[in-house]
């Protein structure tokens, strides 16, 4: 139960203005504007506006400027915009295998079609820190002559295809790797912004609740997998990074339209399965995908999905993160993070209540001691 406190909104109000020079800084330093935001914080925009639900990155980039930084507020504060948005209608299911691509690796096949597209990454700098970014008047890209990896793209047809062609696709020619075929009567799965999540769950409702979980959680419970609490054992198939095009099918006009291009990132996990009584030794897949340029989310989302499906495949359920109500009812920051911070609001009339009752059990404890015979 929480006490109505009164006499507190002008010191609400100063609150308030204090948040705002905060979140301002020194006045002498110029402000960071929304599109330094956008084109230099690409990252945190692309975590924001995937676990914020939202492919906007002006609106993203307005959020963490409002939020000083902090993500999961700036998240809070998509979402919270996102619900007073009008439904105008659903998408086609983009594909992937057409994906422009910026960026494409795979841990399995060295020499696959296409060949390896290595694009913008961290993976192989050293992680020193540069100093030469504290003097940032007139720099120049690093390597700003060099061919786009996205010009590598632009192929004949054939070509194309073949550059794109996914890896799943060389284990697919033998056998080697579950298939999933899409049924012709594909269901509209769940949309978790307007219905509550129930178990137990599909997996596509599982996929979009992760698409949509904190990553640092994802990425915890995707790490616990690795250290031997799923029986699992991965391999990166392919990670793509790169533009799909994005399709409606409006019903007056009776034919799909293009109304744009969104930055993707897709994770294809493959995993070793024993086989079952009635599935022989294969490979199995995780999934993950996520808005922009967001490997370390969509990694995690497909060791996760993968462990996921124990149930499934007939796996052992052993582990927290292949059990659904664990994983699923805990992955959402928001959620999360209003649990924890709900303990500052006033929680005075309860804490009363237990004060008293711990008196009254000391008191009870103390009073059998008395009474007890001293021992020999």
């Amino acid at each position: 139960m929480y006490v109505a406190v009164k006499g507190g909104e002008h010191a609400i109000l100063n609150s308030y203005r204090l948040l705002e020079t905060q979140r301002r800084g020194n006045p002498d330093t110029p402000e960071l504007s929304i599109a330094q935001i956008t084109q230099q914080m690409k990252l945190a925009v692309d975590r924001v506006m995937t676990e914020g639900s939202v492919y906007d990155r002006e609106l993203a980039a307005l959020a963490i400027k409002q939020s000083s930084g902090d993500l999961i507020e700036a998240i809070f504060l998509l979402r919270a915009y996102r619900a007073t948005l009008p439904r105008l209608g659903s998408t086609r299911p983009i594909h992937t295998a057409d994906m422009q691509l910026d960026r494409r690796i795979s841990a399995t096949f060295k020499d696959m079609p296409g060949g390896q597209v290595l694009g913008p990454t961290y993976d192989y700098t050293q992680r020193l820190l540069d100093f030469t970014l504290l003097v940032n008047a007139g720099e120049q890209p690093l390597h700003a002559d060099l061919q786009s990896p996205l010009s590598n793209c632009q192929q004949s047809n054939g070509e194309q295809k073949e550059k794109n062609c996914k890896v799943i696709d060389l284990l697919n020619l033998e056998n080697l790797i579950e298939r999933e075929e899409i049924p012709t009567a594909d269901p509209t799965p769940k949309d978790l912004t307007r219905q509550p999540l129930r178990f137990p769950a599909d997996r596509a409702t599982r996929l979009q609740n992760l698409a949509r979980g904190d990553e640092g959680f994802l990425l915890a419970m995707a790490y616990s997998t690795q250290r031997g609490y799923s029986h699992s054992h991965p391999f990166v198939g392919e990670i793509r990074m790169g533009t799909v095009a994005l399709e409606l099918a409006p019903e007056e006009l009776g034919f799909v339209i293009s109304i744009g291009d969104i930055e993707m990132t897709e994770c294809e996990m493959v995993n070793q399965f024993a086989g079952s009584k009635t599935e022989p030794p294969q490979f199995t897949r995780g999934y993950g995908i996520a808005f922009g340029h967001s490997e370390r989310k969509a990694m995690a989302m497909s060791l996760v999905d993968r462990s996921l499906r124990a149930a499934e495949l007939g796996e052992p359920i052993e582990a927290p993160a292949q059990m659904p109500e664990f994983v699923l009812s805990h992955s959402d920051s928001l959620e999360a993070s209003g649990f924890v911070q709900h303990l500052k609001l006033p929680h005075y009339v309860d804490f009363q209540s237990e004060l008293e009752l711990v008196r009254k059990m000391r008191a009870h404890a103390e009073s059998d001691n008395h009474a007890k015979p001293e021992s020999e």
